[in-house]
């Protein structure tokens, strides 16, 4: 009985979807179509790929990927934030901590949000059902871009 449930266990645990994120591989964009049940559209721009994911409801985000086949920004609009923790990845625990010395600092909680901390930006702003925001970190940014291609 136990070697069954070891074994349903290592199913669900393996079925648990890669999403596109920051320092992912760009097969996993894929995962994020799906999950957004969206339209996919690539385009090749001189330096990087531009995956723009389209979904119902005005959501869109795009995920940049280097020559070498890593997501090194995103970027998104719609009518609600994303989830942070999905397209940040393994950067997210990274924008948490400075998010949070950033609120303990801060003496104003209007505006954007604008978040640095060693190599991961985070911008985000907008109001209810009007939201936009990219991310990127530049150690991850492929040679001669500039980081403004991410918007």
């Amino acid at each position: 009985m136990k070697f069954r449930w070891g074994i349903l266990l290592a199913l669900i645990l393996g079925a648990v979807p890669v999403w596109a994120a920051l320092g992912a591989p760009e097969q996993s964009i894929e995962a994020d179509r799906q999950r957004m049940a969206g339209q996919v559209k690539r385009t090749a721009m001189p330096g990087y790929t531009l995956h723009e994911i389209s979904a119902p409801g005005g959501r869109l985000v795009r995920e940049y990927v280097s020559p070498s086949g890593v997501v090194f920004g995103v970027a998104w609009e719609g009518p609600a934030m994303p989830d942070l923790s999905t397209l940040l990845g393994s950067y997210f625990s990274q924008f948490q901590e400075a998010l949070a010395g950033a609120s303990a600092s801060a003496h104003r909680r209007h505006g954007p949000l604008n978040i640095q901390t060693g190599e991961l930006v985070v911008v985000s702003g907008g109001h209810q059902r009007a939201f936009r925001g990219l991310a990127y970190v530049t150690g991850l940014i492929p040679a001669g871009l500039s980081k403004d291609v991410i918007r």
